[in-house]
């Protein structure tokens, strides 16, 4: 596994944000439990979450969405290192955007945080019947229960649209989400019983 620690490494040193471990090896349980075969996810970054999914068995394929040219050509590099370039499909483009065919087991948004109820709206209806969409990084370094822990307004602007994404979570009529403090902040929505 040392590439994997790797793509940590370079993670860390280039400031691009990937799952914390426990939010990560809670979602790759999941995967595993469950069962799921197919991934969408919303922000590939250097394909970290990714190539983790993927190592899970040979029998998941990811689909992955990211918009910085940079970001994406990193991704596709540590796929083909790890030989998962049969497993895992890296889009370039925005994820508002971008069209995807085929339905889902579980679509992971992590991208832009602003956007997550846009993502949610437009991708809720590749959803599986069984399947589930999880985000991460509800809590924003614990900002989103404290927002008194920034005082740069960009951020706290950010924090009002979280809490808002998290709000319009609860009140979804056919989907019932569960909210885990793991890692990051972590949900997981699916469609109520009989619903779609």
């Amino acid at each position: 596994m040392g590439e994997i620690l790797e793509i940590k490494k370079y993670a860390k040193e280039n400031h691009v944000p990937i799952m914390q471990d426990a939010g990560i090896d809670f979602l790759c349980d999941y995967i595993e439990k469950h069962g799921v075969k197919r991934i969408l996810e919303i922000g590939t970054a250097i394909g970290y979450s990714a190539i983790r999914f993927a190592l899970i068995s040979h029998e998941i394929k990811v689909v992955t969405i990211e918009r910085e040219e940079e970001l994406y050509q990193k991704a596709k590099m540590n796929i083909q290192k790890m030989q998962l370039e049969d497993q895992i499909e890296v889009i370039l483009g925005d994820a508002l955007t971008v069209e995807v065919e085929g339905e889902y087991d579980l679509i992971f948004i992590d991208a832009a945080k602003s956007q997550y109820q846009k993502f949610f709206l437009k991708y809720c209806s590749a959803l599986a019947k069984e399947g589930v969409i999880v985000t991460d990084n509800l809590s924003f370094h614990g900002m989103v229960e404290n927002p008194e822990l920034t005082h740069n307004r960009n951020t706290r602007q950010l924090i009002h649209k979280i809490q808002a994404y998290i709000e319009f979570l609860k009140n979804l009529e056919d989907y019932e989400t569960t909210f885990y403090s793991i890692g990051d902040g972590v949900s997981v929505t699916k469609k109520k019983e009989g619903r779609g």
